[in-house]
């Protein structure tokens, strides 16, 4: 089953693209498992997707998902089924799994997030035990959740090149975080598998490198199908040195700006679209929708006031932003009770597990949708449905087809970029001294 069918689909005729995508179905599958035999899937991956009807595009990729809570509980079967095949390719004797989440232990929407994570792992048929990096878990601690459930955090210490947590020696260690402050010592040089790998943590990983890789993807996918690439993949730069206090680097800002704001006219003016152009600046390393500001104009990023700089300085962790990414803005059409809404779709290993609508009452078509305010509308099951229909332009999976194909080819692109820095060094924040 590559796709769940949906009950929350939306209405109407298909638009050009997507049809494009159902016709091409069989290919494009084939050519998605060739693909997979050549590059392996990261452990997991979350997409945010944009809607505009004329373009559907990724414009983020999370290695360390943290929503699984927001998914419908439909889902589960196909969760549960995934996480077995990736913990098969991980350690295929598995019994034993550590799972390292962010230190936000006062977050219960991501503890839940981790909950459900745990759960997940248990039915897939592995032992979970929840190893903490903060230094002032030194004994188990449990923490209650608005759910009625607890979740037992432990101290993690290592043993030689292991990681344990007590006295459970784990085949795999699963991070859900995303090691934005720094890789921690402990967790550097392990025997046991590391998912995802720690190149894959902000101190390695740049957005920018990750679109490239996607760039790649998208034109050999669009030439698959005979499609523009561009109606699949937004337009970028990369700003390599910038400091939004002292406020140097916007010259170059500014000219990125000028440059794909005429790239998109360009191609608006090509297929007669009449909306304005727009990018998106944001920080090219980092998460949470930190970080990110709507550019319509050149002019508008320099001179910013001290609120605008503040804002756009300092991402997660608290880390000074210096590289920022200029990147083609997709409009979002879609809606959800006369809310604006974007799709985020869940991959484990290379299977599509569900997805949910990212809703924001108070932003625009334009605008960030990750922001303080988001609420989030599980995809829901109507029944299973193998396939979608392509002679159908009704049926209700279809739409969600074409955001999984999408969102396929962004962790492609993830699985790609993630073999292009195995070698690049991992920068040690010591947030926990090794033990044992």
């Amino acid at each position: 089953m590559t796709v769940p069918r949906l009950i929350t689909a939306l209405a109407g005729p298909l638009p050009d693209l997507e049809r494009q995508l159902l016709t091409a179905q069989t290919e494009v599958e084939c050519w998605l498992r060739g693909q997979w035999q050549d590059h392996a899937a990261p452990f997991y991956c979350s997409v945010d997707l944009r809607n505009s009807g004329f373009k559907l595009a990724p414009v983020d990729t999370n290695l360390f998902p943290g929503g699984f809570n927001n998914l419908s509980p439909e889902f589960r079967p196909l969760c549960v089924q995934a996480a077995m095949t990736a913990i098969e390719k991980a350690c295929p004797d598995a019994r034993g799994l550590v799972l390292i989440p962010e230190n936000h232990t006062r977050n219960q929407h991501y503890l839940q997030n981790v909950a459900v994570l745990q759960t997940i792992l248990r039915q897939a048929g592995i032992n979970v035990r929840i190893g903490s990096l903060l230094r002032e878990v030194t004994a188990a601690t449990e923490i209650n959740l608005e759910s009625g459930a607890t979740l037992k955090l432990e101290p993690i210490e290592r043993r030689g090149n292991r990681l344990m947590v007590g006295g459970f020696d784990p085949c795999v260690v699963l991070l859900n975080n995303d090691l934005s402050a720094g890789t921690p010592e402990i967790l550097m040089n392990l025997e046991q598998a590391v998912l995802p790998p720690l190149h894959g943590g902000w101190t390695v990983r740049r957005k920018s490198n990750h679109f490239a890789a996607y760039r790649q993807v998208a034109e050999e996918f669009a030439a698959l199908v005979g499609i523009d690439p561009w109606f699949i993949n937004p337009y970028f730069e990369k700003c390599g040195k910038i400091n939004f206090q002292e406020r140097k680097g916007e010259e170059c800002l500014e000219g990125y700006v000028a440059e794909i704001l005429d790239d998109i006219r360009a191609k608006y003016r090509e297929y007669d679209i009449k909306q304005d152009p727009f990018v998106i600046v944001k920080a090219d390393a980092g998460t949470y929708g930190m970080g990110v500001m709507t550019v319509k104009d050149p002019s508008e990023v320099r001179g910013l006031n001290r609120r605008q700089r503040n804002k756009m300085a300092v991402v997660k962790e608290g880390l000074q932003v210096q590289e920022v990414m200029v990147q083609e803005g997709v409009y979002t059409f879609e809606t959800v009770e006369d809310a604006v809404a974007e799709p985020v779709v869940y991959m484990i290993d290379h299977f599509v597990v569900g997805g949910f609508y990212r809703v924001h009452t108070e932003r625009g078509q334009d605008q960030n949708l990750n922001a303080p305010g988001m609420q989030f509308r599980p995809l829901a099951f109507a029944e299973p449905c193998s396939s979608p229909n392509p002679d159908d332009p009704g049926c209700p999976p279809n739409r969600f087809y074409a955001y999984g194909v999408i969102a396929r080819l962004a962790l492609l692109a993830g699985a790609i970029e993630l073999e292009q820095t195995e070698a690049a060094p991992v920068a040690v924040a010591a947030t926990r001294s090794a033990a044992g």
